[in-house]
């Protein structure tokens, strides 16, 4: 047969992680790639009893076709949990927070629109809205998040601007309420549309992180969450709050991607969710992730000593950046990395355009503080040897282009 791909087929592309996570899945390698929540956080007895309930009080209903936009209780309880006046009826449970940058592709990308990214920003996105071929801008950015200068400049005819504010996928920053509260005002002014990504935001570990950006322009902001950090990735549930004007039209491709959200999914986090547990739940996620945070910056301190080596130290979430020394390709060091037993996820791909190649970004939630330390220990070890490879490899360069 003679399959035709669409011209947006041919321009999607494999997953960069997934294809790492393949490689990690080898025997002996200490993954610091993945993107996963630790395992040790899942309340898997807690879902057990809610199983259990749902299917006595429930059944049929919970195994039956549901409303695309979602179980009605589980749309409350979003909206009640987050820090603004949230209508109900402004929230769409997706399957997964992924699903949700599908449908703001689909319904507001078309070929060659301007959209517009934080540098680095999350490869996830990227693929996301890749289908729709629009053409990916990058915005200056620092530890504070976007430059808000550079987001004016390029803020016109761009359909929104994509941002994660809360312990960014990949570099672990957090926009600051200065930052905010003028990136805000200026995408208001610009009339562009905010697409806020906020799937880590309850992972904090001293202090909350500031008010949404979302909470401050309600109508110019579609806020995204995720149920898959702080409770469990397998449900594939998360949830979309969307401006009354645009909600229809985000149904309506919801309703042309699967119909709705597993119904037994819904109520089972709904069930699980009452009474307050994840007031009760969370913190415990806090106190170990930033138990591996401190563990991830005490070795990378200990072990890159004198190498010049820079990484963010971040406030909350799962990951932190590191950007390594002159003359170090982190793709090229990969498969070096996994023969000493330790794997990262090279920076290059988390970039709209001009990925460094010195960046890599290492996750902290699911190795021990003892693998944590063996695999810092390992990666050192190869930085080490690759600088030395390439002193020699200059030495020669500078040798052979010496006069005889």
């Amino acid at each position: 047969m003679n399959w035709k791909l669409a011209a947006r087929a041919e321009k999607m592309n494999p997953s960069v992680l997934r294809e790492i996570l393949k490689v990690t899945e080898r025997p002996g390698v200490i993954s610091l790639a993945g993107g996963l929540p630790s395992p040790k956080t899942f309340p898997i007895s807690d879902f057990a009893d809610a199983c259990a309930e749902v299917l006595h009080k429930d059944g049929q209903a919970a195994l039956q076709y549901a409303a695309s936009e979602g179980y009605g209780p589980l749309r409350e309880a979003v909206a009640e949990m987050l820090p603004w006046a949230v209508d109900p009826a402004q929230v769409l449970i997706t399957t997964g927070s992924q699903q949700g940058l599908d449908l703001i592709a689909k319904v507001l990308l078309d070929p060659g629109s301007r959209v517009l990214v934080e540098t680095p920003t999350y490869l996830g996105a990227l693929q996301a809205f890749s289908p729709m071929e629009p053409e990916p801008v990058s915005v200056a950015s620092d530890n504070e998040g976007v430059i808000v200068e550079d987001l004016v400049a390029k803020a016109r005819d761009a359909r929104f601007v994509y941002l994660l504010p809360n312990f960014q996928n990949p570099t672990g920053r957090t926009m600051t309420e200065e930052r905010r509260a003028a990136v805000s005002a200026a995408a208001a002014k610009a009339g562009l549309p905010i697409v806020e990504d906020n799937p880590y935001g309850e992972l904090w570990f001293d202090e909350a992180p500031p008010l949404p950006l979302t909470a401050r322009n309600p109508e110019g902001c579609i806020y995204l969450g995720s149920f898959s950090k702080v409770l469990a990735p397998g449900l594939r549930l998360g949830f979309m709050v969307a401006p009354k004007s645009i909600y229809p039209k985000l149904l309506q491709a919801k309703q042309a991607a699967d119909l709705h959200t597993p119904s037994f999914n819904q109520r089972m986090v709904s069930e699980v969710m009452k009474d307050g547990f994840l007031s009760r739940h969370v913190p415990t996620i806090r106190q170990l992730y930033k138990h591996q945070r401190d563990a991830m910056l005490a070795a990378l301190t200990r072990e890159m000593k004198g190498l010049q080596v820079e990484f963010t130290q971040p406030a909350g979430g799962m990951f932190l950046w590191v950007r390594m020394p002159e003359g170090i390709d982190t793709v090229a060091l990969l498969p070096k990395a996994v023969e000493r037993g330790v794997a990262f996820v090279p920076g290059a791909p988390f970039y709209a355009a001009g990925g460094d190649p010195r960046t890599m970004r290492l996750s902290f939630v699911t190795a021990s503080v003892d693998e944590i330390d063996t695999a810092i220990a390992a990666l050192a070890e190869v930085v080490r040897e690759q600088l030395a490879h390439n002193a020699a490899a200059e030495v020669q360069r500078q040798l052979a282009a010496s006069p005889a």
